[in-house]
């Protein structure tokens, strides 16, 4: 709801897509900066801690940008600087938990606990963007951080009480690698491994495209609907249908057996759905795409992330997945710099001739 309320008061303050493709890049920077040591980190300390400590960072950042703004002192560049802070501490949490999966469950449960992480994302999907569209008119940005921290508050208790297993001591201590040389070690593992390899290529290339379109998504449905934050709302609520809807379908079935066909199929289907959603011009077009674009997704994802878990021994897992990431990250952040400039001088400049 929060990101959702803050898109929408960038846009209303500036009207340029760069300033909310540029909260994405901020977010993203100090992920790939500190990837050399953050794969190392995970692999090292209590990935229960890390993931706790990643909501505690995000709840203050939300208490000071709320400060700033009951002050009149909140300024674009406040979500640039803790975007940043926040995607420092996401990027240890979101390693901690990828690492932690396959601690928890067997390998033939792979692909249906990774579509559970769909189920929660896209699930949250449905609920707070129409909520967020429709309390942004009534109770403002303020109201929507207050309710942001009470659910900081119940996602770190949930955390507290949940039992996460450690890594034996053998396998903590099998490798003696210095933390600041993690990432060569996890880049040499993927090197190493063809398969591995390929699988990475390929995914770079996808995200890089689809972040270059999901970076301006909110600016184009914005921009030509007169700023309609409703619109904007019932387009995230059917992405997050069609999400909730795929990750359901992955969950009772348990995926495809050769996982690389969900990750292709899944890619395939999606690139479609959002060429037809990017030509589209009406609601009529975009809630539909939108839906099936959203539906594709949790084949990809949890056949991609089966393979990982199942192919990378748990004890490396943190140092293997920060260099996985650091390569997704930085076409991501690639695509959230290049978009935004190009939008603006380009392409809504000729809607706004329409």
């Amino acid at each position: 709801m929060s990101s959702f309320a803050i898109a929408i008061w960038a846009w209303e303050i500036t009207g340029k897509a760069t300033t909310l493709t540029l909260v994405g890049f901020f977010s993203l920077l100090p992920s790939i900066a500190f990837a050399s040591i953050s794969g190392a980190i995970v692999d090292r300390f209590n990935r229960k801690l890390l993931m706790m400590a990643g909501d505690t960072v995000a709840v203050l950042m939300t208490i000071i940008l709320m400060l700033l703004y009951l002050t009149n002192h909140l300024q674009i560049w406040h979500l640039y600087l803790t975007s940043a802070i926040v995607g420092t501490f996401n990027q240890f949490q979101s390693l901690a938990y990828s690492a932690s999966l396959s601690l928890l469950v067997p390998k033939q449960n792979y692909t249906r606990v990774s579509s559970f992480q769909f189920l929660s994302s896209y699930g949250s999907n449905i609920i707070a963007p129409a909520l967020a569209g429709y309390f942004y008119q009534i109770i403002g940005l303020l109201g929507i951080w207050l309710i942001d921290i009470s659910t900081f508050a119940i996602a770190i208790s949930s955390l507290l009480f949940a039992r996460i297993p450690k890594l034996s001591q053998t396998d903590a201590h099998e490798n003696p690698t210095h933390i600041w040389q993690g990432l060569g070690f996890g880049f040499r593992y993927i090197l190493e491994r063809k398969s591995l390899l390929a699988l990475l290529i390929v995914a770079f290339l996808f995200w890089f495209a689809h972040d270059v379109g999901n970076s301006l998504y909110t600016p184009m449905i914005l921009s030509r609907t007169g700023n309609d934050t409703v619109v904007l709302g019932s387009l995230a609520a059917a992405a997050g249908f069609g999400g909730v809807t795929g990750a359901i379908i992955v969950s009772t079935w348990g995926g495809f057996k050769k996982k690389i066909n969900g990750v292709l199929l899944g890619m395939i289907g999606a690139g479609l759905s959002k060429i037809v959603f990017g030509l589209g011009q009406t609601p009529l077009i975009w809630i539909p795409a939108q839906f099936c674009s959203s539906f594709n997704f949790p084949f990809n994802g949890s056949s991609d992330n089966a393979i990982w878990l199942a192919k990378v021994a748990p004890h490396v897992q943190g140092r293997v997945f920060a260099a996985h990431s650091l390569i997704l990250q930085f076409g991501s952040a690639t695509a959230y710099l290049v978009a935004g400039p190009l939008a603006d001088i380009y392409i809504y400049p000729c809607i706004s001739r329409r």
